[in-house]
């Protein structure tokens, strides 16, 4: 039995959830989001909450409505609240600059690198050496700062790279003579 699935999902205020046949569409102030419930879960209204629960009683089935409980919640925040992640550049000359829909990145190549924003994806620079990434779908936002840090990620000696701003980098010690 999935704990995760016996947790109702509320809804908050301005968020508007609709249900037609196997599919989900969430609405909110932030944006809309769709998805297509497995057909294994069913999704129950109680009044302003949601519950998820398989059609069937066997492990899979309340494994998958778990899954689902998490993505629709994880939807609902979404189109309220946002999702962000803050990435730091670490090193002597690297810098970040948003313009537009493009990431104007200097991380020590000899070209500077443009890393293009996809649809639905906020970027902010509040100074030369953070970036912002935001937006509604908490899974797109975690791919792009994963794409921003893979440019170059940080090493273990210096630290330098991108990293997350939550990141501890365990530092390695040099060689010795």
């Amino acid at each position: 039995m999935s704990r995760v699935a016996k947790n109702p999902i509320s809804i908050p205020k301005g968020v508007e959830i609709t249900l037609s046949g196997n599919s989900v569409n969430v609405k909110g102030p932030k944006g809309q989001m769709s998805m297509d419930i497995h057909p294994s879960v069913e999704v129950r209204q109680d009044g302003d909450t949601y519950n998820m629960a398989p059609r069937v009683e066997d492990k899979p089935s309340w494994a998958m409505s778990g899954t689902m409980r998490a993505i629709v919640n994880n939807m609902v925040t979404g189109v309220s609240t946002g999702f962000q992640k803050k990435l730091e550049l670490v090193g002597v000359g690297y810098r970040a600059q948003a313009k537009g829909k493009v990431l104007n990145l200097s991380l020590g190549f000899s070209h500077p690198v443009d890393y293009a924003v996809p649809e639905g994806i906020t970027i902010e620079t509040p100074s030369q050496t953070e970036v912002i990434v935001g937006g509604c779908d908490k899974q797109r936002v975690g791919q792009v700062a994963a794409e921003i840090r893979a440019y170059r990620p940080p090493e273990p000696y210096k630290g330098k790279g991108v990293k997350y701003a939550d990141e501890i980098i365990v530092r390695k010690e040099a060689k010795k003579k």
